[in-house]
């Protein structure tokens, strides 16, 4: 029995977090993350980044789901798209999570080095402020000097890896 529950608690539930979203229940997947950033990546690409930040920003728009939202940083590690306003204009290269980690650094050594990837970090969540850990997926945006990411809240690392091995 406690095996099953083990099985349960580690492997099952993290495919069934959800978040009430106008309305309807979306679950939130690493795929779901990916086809966000992705999604969000092609937008600036065909409509450039002064008509799709607003977009992206929207918190009644299609690109903001629950605690799924899109974020842009410029390669210097600053801020230059995100549903909080307050954040954009904000050089990150300084700040540290909980754990001393440079969230910006390992972002734009994602984005340099590998292009598109995961990072694991300590973020508020909108609304409550509360600290939890949290896994985005980080973009570079061709021909553009800047990368999209989008996370989800309460996942570690390798429980994303696993969940996109086996798909």
């Amino acid at each position: 029995m406690r095996k099953k529950t083990a099985v349960l608690l580690c492997c099952v539930l993290p495919l069934m977090i959800s978040n009430q979203v106008r309305g309807q229940s979306i679950e939130i997947t690493p795929q779901l993350v990916v086809e966000h950033v992705k999604k969000a990546v092609k937008l600036i690409e065909e409509k450039g980044p002064d008509i799709a930040f607003p977009i992206l920003s929207d918190p009644e728009g299609e690109y903001i789901d629950g605690d799924l939202y899109v974020f842009t940083y410029d390669m210097e590690g600053t801020i230059i798209q995100h549903l909080r306003p307050k954040l954009v204009g904000k050089n990150m290269m300084n700040i540290k999570d909980k754990e001393g980690k440079c969230l910006a650094c390992d972002f734009l050594r994602i984005a340099k080095e590998e292009g598109q990837g995961w990072s694991q970090y300590w973020w508020p969540r909108p609304g409550s402020g509360e600290l939890s850990v949290k896994v985005s997926y980080i973009m570079k945006v061709p021909n553009h000097e800047m990368f999209v990411g989008v996370g989800v809240y309460d996942m570690k690392i390798e429980e994303i890896k696993s969940l996109m091995k086996s798909k």
